[in-house]
């Protein structure tokens, strides 16, 4: 016997387009990324440069995000359980952590890795160079706590002004952030005695990741942002947003 669905109709005209319209609604709502809101990368408003670039590139695929502000940690366990759509910028090799994550190829941008310090006897060069201090990271930072396991001692917090607090009071020898961060901290605050080491422990690309449920968004986010690439806008809003280049 052939299945009867019951009519629609009865619930009237205007429900029913409703009930039409919810798909369409769904796609057209904005998709909720997290972000860490670490200046001048991001910004609790969406002024930071990754901001703009991220956002430009869902517009060129036709959606809209919005931001949801959180520690660094939070972001990627947030995301790898859909209760955020996705997240940014962060290393490649993530999805081998948090397997709900799929990371769009196309790089967002480019960080550096920096020690900073207020010794003047200490030569910082590499990783190596880090094991006989005590250093200070940023809790989520998934290369750098891979990549100081074996310090002397190692204190995590929060977010860079906890970090350049640790520094400043004599807590740690050393801290470890992003360069154009580092220098709008100490910009902001004056801690003009913090120092940044050269050269830069890393550069690695950074990624957007996404929710696996909109892991079919990464190829078109990743051409989208090839074509930024290419017709140099990305470039154009790095650098507004960091003050003439990026991490």
């Amino acid at each position: 016997m052939p299945l009867r669905l019951p009519s629609l109709w009865p619930l009237g005209p205007p429900l029913l387009c409703l009930l039409l319209l919810c798909p369409v609604l769904a796609r057209t709502q904005p998709l909720a990324l997290a972000t860490d809101a670490l200046p001048p990368r991001s910004r609790p408003d969406g002024t930071g440069y990754e901001d703009r670039i991220v956002a430009e590139a869902f517009r060129r695929i036709g959606l809209a995000v919005r931001l949801e502000v959180m520690p660094a940690e939070r972001c990627l366990v947030q995301a790898d359980k859909g209760h955020v759509g996705g997240v940014y910028a962060r290393v490649a090799g993530l999805s081998e952590k948090y397997p709900n994550l799929v990371m769009v190829p196309e790089p967002v941008d480019t960080f550096e890795f920096v020690a900073y310090s207020r010794r003047d006897d200490l030569r910082i060069a590499g990783w190596a160079d880090l094991r006989p201090l005590s250093v200070g990271i940023i809790t989520g930072w998934k290369i750098v706590e891979d990549l100081t396991r074996e310090v002397r001692a190692r204190t995590s917090v929060r977010d860079e002004e906890a970090l350049f607090g640790l520094l400043r009071h004599g807590r740690v020898d050393v801290v470890v952030t992003g360069g154009a961060a580092g220098r709008e901290v100490v910009r902001r605050t004056g801690y003009t005695e913090l120092r940044p080491h050269s050269p830069p422990l890393a550069v690695r690309p950074m990624h957007l990741y996404l929710n696996r449920r909109h892991g079919g968004l990464a190829p078109r986010l990743a051409e989208a942002l090839r074509q930024m690439r290419a017709d140099g806008s990305l470039e154009r809003l790095l650098r507004a947003g960091s003050g003439g280049g990026g991490e």
